[in-house]
């Protein structure tokens, strides 16, 4: 009996123990704000976390790095690096050796080009200066031409004068021929002002600097040029290309 009472006390006891350990919020409320104040510091702060030292703050010291940075040079000068190979010996010897034939070669394929123009195919017996010029030009430009009158008698002025010339067209009537002759036009008037170029006549068309018309103006073998003269040489004129 005396058991059966005391174990009786026994659970009554501990029945009125819980309640009272239930009433208690404190406990409860520290265990479970305690992860919550962790997960706060965690996502509201990325920095250090500061230590409580005597109820003050304290920044913790950064963490060392955990590799040592070193020092890059401020300026690196590029040098390439010495041939490996062996030099190239010299063409010719600068002592005694005699210089080969071979190293001439280079030096003959040079060529002086005179700037004064020789004399054409035209006889120049008659002619003014720039009549002449416009001669020798025609021959050094159109080496196919081998044919250019000059002075001859004419009941107009330009011929006996020497203001005229008559380029001859080797096959005329055929495409190259003609061809041909529109080229000489061409050029005769691409350089009027230098040769002084009055006109030009070729397969029925008159032309001058300003401009050209046609019909009936004949010239179907050759090509007609005229100058304005620029008088007569005295024989120490040099015509230049």
């Amino acid at each position: 009996m005396y058991f059966a009472e005391f174990f009786v006390i026994l659970l009554d006891v501990g029945r009125h123990s819980l309640p009272k350990q239930r009433r208690n919020p404190s406990v409860y409320l520290v265990s479970a704000l305690a992860p919550a104040a962790v997960f706060l510091a965690v996502k509201g702060d990325a920095g250090p976390v500061a230590t409580i030292v005597d109820e003050e703050p304290v920044a913790a010291p950064a963490p060392a790095p955990v590799v040592e940075e070193q020092a890059v040079p401020c300026c690196v000068e590029v040098v390439a690096a010495p041939a490996t190979g062996a030099q190239p010996a010299l063409l010719t010897d600068p002592g005694s050796a005699e210089i080969a034939s071979a190293s001439l070669v280079s030096a003959s394929r040079w060529r002086v080009v005179d700037p004064t123009l020789p004399a054409g195919v035209a006889p120049e017996r008659g002619l003014q200066v720039r009549t002449i010029l416009t001669a020798r030009s025609i021959s050094a430009e159109f080496p196919e031409i081998n044919n250019i009158g000059g002075v001859r008698s004419d009941y107009l002025r330009w011929h006996p004068n020497g203001l005229a010339l008559d380029v001859m067209i080797p096959n005329p009537s055929s495409q190259a021929g003609i061809a041909l002759g529109n080229q000489i036009v061409a050029y005769v008037l691409g350089n009027a002002k230098r040769f002084g170029i009055q006109d030009a006549i070729w397969r029925g068309v008159y032309y001058t600097p300003g401009g050209a018309r046609a019909g009936g103006y004949g010239h179907y073998d050759h090509v007609h040029v005229t100058t304005t003269g620029g008088g007569y040489p005295d024989g120490d004129e040099v015509y230049y290309r």
